[in-house]
């Protein structure tokens, strides 16, 4: 979310200070008019002064219009058609010689002066021309020049004026979602009590906008999920316990119909047996599933995943033999972790049971258990590999759901009922873990359980 601020707080500051740049652009445009703007001023003024001008000087000769020349303080002359000066009154004599900005204005450059010629006809005929002279000064500002001193120190102050009003508008947009992202991540995470403060008398300017309409609908949702998932859990504990005493006395029924019942009625009832003792190991594994709910982590204690996957194998060994398989451990590191070990136990032996049940017969079942550094924080990596079939790609992120199953896992050949990655799965989250399945590039799947270490003892292989 920081990202999503910083973007949209510089594209509203660069939009809102390039506003402000084609502003003072105008501006300065009308400010600073077109060059043809000043010619058609300057010859406007010019026309008018010259018919002044030239009457004076037919009126009182010379000094009449060098009278005129000082009561404007300007530099003009009067000139034969012929360019012979009659009157100067200030003016540079001398050859004029077009210099660089005369034509822009439509003067020319006499020396260290400007000069503009403007032709008249008096009222009594006579033809004349009427000059103005003005000081040429070199000029060396430039449009650059103009812009930095007319817009400082104006565009500075808007720029950091709008800078400011964007990222208070930014934060006001971005907050709430900031908010939004949070609670859904904590709702991923299972925290199903999650929710977001609503503001109970939001301001005018606020009051029932989109964004606490939104805030409003998550929480309403987390209600009903939360209600949902509890009502799913409480029926699923209820059912399995309910389950177990009809079992029971099934169970006690099949063994007073055994003593009954006639030779060929044996094979029936080892199948109800062996049907009855699947049930029961489901519902045992659905009251495993549903009491992970009510473990507290604040009663985890050390666990040695090494010397709990020494307990593991020979049991998983005997398991394996049944289908012409083997159990290999690996395990140079000692990695100590908080946790229950019980559940680790159990959740760990699903897993293994699980790659048992799928590889090839004459194949072996690795267990390897490492340290590794990730993110800065130690971890213990603990890897299942098998030699089976393998997980479709697109099935990978679904296998830890419960009851779910791959198609080739609907066989008598493999059984299970889809509990069991369930529960290793929620064990794992239970001590701050999280498990991944993979298919390795030989055949065959891989599952990694990641937990944090509390503690690394690594010893020597040859110490093992």
């Amino acid at each position: 979310m920081r990202g999503l601020f910083f973007k949209i707080f510089i594209i509203f500051w660069i939009a809102q200070s390039l506003i402000f740049v084609i502003s003072m652009a105008l501006i300065l445009r009308h400010r600073f008019p077109r060059p043809d703007m000043w010619r058609a001023a300057l010859m406007s003024t010019l026309a008018f002064e010259s018919r002044e001008g030239i009457a004076s000087y037919e009126t009182g000769g010379c000094t009449a219009f060098q009278a005129y020349a000082a009561a404007h303080a300007q530099a003009l002359s009067v000139a034969d058609p012929s360019g012979r000066l009659l009157c100067n009154a200030g003016a540079q004599p001398g050859n004029p010689a077009p210099g660089p900005g005369a034509d822009d204005m439509g003067g020319e450059q006499v020396g260290n002066q400007f000069r503009w010629s403007v032709p008249v006809t008096s009222a009594a005929g006579s033809h004349y021309e009427f000059l103005l002279s003005v000081p040429h000064l070199p000029d060396h500002h430039s449009w650059y020049q103009d812009l930095l001193h007319f817009a400082f120190p104006q565009l500075p102050v808007a720029i950091a004026v709008g800078g400011v009003t964007t990222f208070v508008l930014v934060l006001i947009f971005t907050r709430p979602v900031i908010r939004l992202r949070s609670a859904a991540r904590d709702l991923a995470l299972g925290r199903l009590g999650t929710r977001v403060k609503e503001n109970q008398a939001p301001a005018r300017l606020f009051r029932g906008d989109e964004f606490q309409a939104l805030v409003h609908d998550f929480n309403h949702m987390a209600e009903r999920l939360e209600s949902l998932v509890g009502a799913q859990k409480l029926l699923l504990r209820d059912v399995s316990h309910e389950l177990r005493s009809p079992l029971a006395r099934l169970s006690v029924a099949l063994e007073l119909a055994r003593e009954d019942a006639q030779p060929e009625m044996t094979a029936h009832l080892d199948r109800i047996e062996r049907e009855t003792v699947r049930l029961n190991q489901l519902i045992g594994q659905l009251l495993t599933l549903s009491s992970m709910e009510a473990i507290e982590a604040d009663n985890f204690q050390p666990v040695s995943l090494k010397a709990l996957l020494e307990d593991l194998v020979p049991d998983a060994e005997y398991e394996a033999n049944q289908r012409q398989a083997s159990i290999v451990l690996n395990a140079p590191e000692d990695c100590l972790i908080r946790g229950n070990r019980e559940l680790l136990y159990r959740a760990i032996e699903n897993v293994v049971r699980n790659a048992i049940r799928y590889t090839e017969p004459g194949t072996q079942v690795a267990i390897c258990l490492s340290a590794a550094l990730e993110d800065a924080h130690r971890v213990a990596v603990l890897r299942v590999a098998d030699h089976g079939p393998g997980i479709p790609e697109a099935e990978i992120q679904s296998i830890f759901r419960p009851f779910y199953r791959v198609d080739e896992a609907r066989s008598p050949h493999t059984g299970g009922f889809g509990v069991g990655l369930a529960i290793a799965e929620r064990a794992v989250k239970l001590h701050h873990g999280d498990v991944r399945a993979a298919n390795c590039k030989g055949g065959g799947a891989e599952i990694q359980m990641r937990f944090p270490l509390s503690d690394i003892r690594v010893m020597q292989a040859s110490t093992i």
